[in-house]
């Protein structure tokens, strides 16, 4: 399952996680502006931007935003929704950015990191937050809480969309939550698709963040600016800066 996420993030996905909308996304970044307390103008890469909702929103409050993806089809939509074309798109993968540019703030969203076996090459996404920032430049990171979900995870789900019937299963093994996605309709073949997400807590990734400039400045639990709380809190969201 190492490279599951250049099948995964497909046009199948649009349809399983099309509940995810714009209005959500602004009561977020609404939220994110608080924390970052940067001006109008100033310059935000959404690293792993996804359909771009995100970067939309921080465009709508005044900022200048790059969003970089790995996935064609993903940035296909956000261009199309994108019918000003205000944002920045970039194809990119988030552990070798194609970018020389630096940023005032670097947010990575949704659970878009731990996509990898290894520690080292998750690690690699935190430093190329700290290439890309510019020295007291702010970044945030919002990551799954693993307690949360093992305490709340549904082994099974199953839900209509149309003619097309989703089935989910749920698992947390060997340090990884793992999702497994059937999609069948009448007439074709039914289509597989795997996820996972390396399980991290906050004193994991200080650890990964050691021999970077990267410092966080505060935990938060989810979007309503809650204080972390390890068995409670459904998500771990990283606020930092860059030293210098």
């Amino acid at each position: 399952m190492s490279d599951w996420f250049t099948k995964s993030f497909g046009s199948d996905y649009l349809i399983v996680y099309k509940h995810r909308d714009l209005q959500g996304a602004l009561l977020e970044v609404k939220r994110m502006i608080d924390w970052l307390g940067l001006p109008q103008g100033a310059e935000v890469l959404d690293l792993c931007c996804g359909m771009g909702r995100h970067s939309m929103a921080l465009d709508e409050f005044g900022y200048k935003v790059t969003g970089v993806d790995l996935s064609d089809v993903l940035l296909a939509e956000a261009k199309r929704m994108d019918t000003g074309g205000k944002v920045r798109w970039l194809k990119g993968d988030m552990r070798e950015v194609p970018l020389a540019d630096t940023f005032d703030a670097i947010v990575n969203l949704f659970t878009s990191f731990g996509y990898f076996e290894d520690d080292a090459e998750n690690g690699k996404v935190l430093r190329e937050i700290d290439r890309l920032l510019k020295p007291g430049g702010k970044f945030i990171i919002d990551f799954l809480n693993p307690d949360y979900v093992a305490a709340s995870l549904v082994p099974e789900s199953e839900r209509k969309e149309g003619d097309m019937t989703i089935r989910e299963t749920r698992r947390i093994e060997d340090g990884y939550v793992r999702k497994r996605i059937a999609i069948s309709e009448p007439g074709e073949p039914e289509r597989h698709y795997q996820e996972q997400v390396k399980l991290y807590r906050p004193e994991q990734f200080m650890k990964m963040m050691e021999g970077t400039s990267l410092e966080v400045d505060h935990l938060y639990g989810d979007y309503n600016a809650s204080e972390y709380d390890a068995k409670t809190s459904p998500r771990i969201i990283l606020v930092g800066h860059k030293e210098g």
